[in-house]
């Protein structure tokens, strides 16, 4: 059973969850509620939300803080907003951070990336909504310290007028990649990783997902043409604050880098920050996402790290589709099933679906069966079963 908390502010005037509106804007005190699915490593107790558990986190780069996640319900706000202010009340250990995010469910139906809130610093979302979502992330302090949330005030308005952001394609960048390993141990998100598993993890909790959500899936590509799609569930390799698929004004840390290029590439090979990361360790090599070993070994055929191509599906916009959960899906090159074998959309993942056609068999007997499979791309197919989508247009 969920352990519940009503966070309430001035609880003679504001009853606890309840919302209103004034001159454009809407306030709550949010209701937090531990122990959903998708929470992770979090526990309320003596009043507040802690840490579960401050053991230090093990990476593909070394240990690092603990950390958990608490991931509130989506809410629909009473009129569109773009901009969300966070009040966040709590006990902060040295060296300890508590990080609300917040997302807002753009018009193709897809999430806008996590971006950070504050009082003082809303998240500027990068589409007007009626739907928004909070996560709380704490991180462990010196010696394991928890830090403990035990307020959450929250304001949605507009921001001053704007231009709607026109349509766009998704970034694609050539980064190093390494091997995620840790067979046994939890990511960011508390993912439980097990043999063959099929992830990434990036540098930044923007584009984090939630364990079973595919609401940030990179497409990766290797040197020889073979590609897979795989949802993001863990933070690394070596910043945790470096989305460098942002562009240079929105990106959290390291604006004066180009786009597409992670601090740890320009660190090893440019001897950027005097070769270090974040935390000053020194770059021992320029990786700019980790692949779990079913995404690189067998996804891929990696045999040892390397350079991919890596898209970031959610920069773009456009219809999509997410895969079902269970065993991976075979890409083809041709609609039919016996076409040739270039690449695997992992499951959970959420895909660019183009359109639907049939597979030649069905073609030729004039439109006897409906369309049996999903174009994710130029010679790219999978099976139309495979994946969660609607309103697909016939190719």
């Amino acid at each position: 059973m969920a352990t519940t908390l009503a966070l309430v502010l001035g609880a003679a005037l504001v009853p606890g969850g309840t919302a209103w509106a004034i001159a454009g804007s809407e306030s709550w005190a949010a209701e937090l509620s531990v122990g959903g699915g998708d929470d992770a490593n979090v526990v309320a107790r003596d009043g507040a939300i802690r840490l579960a558990d401050t053991s230090p986190r093990t990476t593909s780069t070394g240990p690092a803080p603990a950390e958990g996640e608490l991931l509130l319900p989506p809410r629909r706000v009473a009129a569109v907003t773009d901009r969300v202010a966070a009040d966040a009340t709590a006990d902060r250990p040295a060296g300890s951070d508590v990080v609300v995010a917040v997302r807002g469910l753009r018009s193709d139906g897809s999430w806008s990336q996590w971006t950070t809130a504050s009082s003082s610093a809303p998240a500027l979302l990068p589409e007007a909504t009626l739907q928004v979502q909070v996560r709380v992330t704490l991180v462990a302090g010196t010696g394991g310290a928890s830090p403990a949330l035990r307020r959450l005030w929250l304001t949605a308005d507009r921001a001053p007028a704007t231009t709607p952001p026109p349509a766009t394609d998704a970034l694609t960048a050539r980064v190093f990649a390494t091997r995620v390993g840790l067979v046994g141990h939890r990511t960011a998100n508390g993912h439980r990783v097990v043999a063959d598993d099929r992830f990434v993890a990036l540098p930044s909790r923007r584009g984090l997902g939630a364990d079973g959500s595919g609401d940030y899936t990179v497409q990766v590509c290797s040197e020889a043409g073979r590609c897979t799609w795989a949802p993001v569930w863990d933070v690394g390799p070596w910043n945790t604050r470096d989305d460098y698929w942002s562009t240079p004004a929105t990106r959290e840390d390291y604006g004066d880098l180009p786009r597409g290029l992670p601090e740890a590439q320009a660190a090893a090979l440019d001897h950027y920050a005097g070769g270090r990361d974040a935390s000053g360790r020194t770059v021992s090599n320029p990786a700019g996402i980790d692949l779990a070993d079913g995404t690189f070994t067998r996804d891929l055929g990696l045999r040892d790290n390397s350079w991919v191509q890596v898209t970031y599906l959610w920069t773009g916009t456009g219809r999509s589709g997410t895969a079902r959960g269970g065993a991976p899906v075979t890409v083809r090159a041709s609609a039919a099933a016996d076409g040739r074998d270039v690449g695997v959309v992992a499951p959970h993942a959420r895909v660019p679906v183009q359109c639907a056609t049939a597979s030649p068999a069905v073609a030729a007997r004039a439109g006897t069966s409906p369309p049996g499979w999903l174009r994710l791309g130029s010679d790219r197919y999978v099976p139309a079963d495979a994946l969660e989508v609607s309103d697909v247009p016939t190719c």
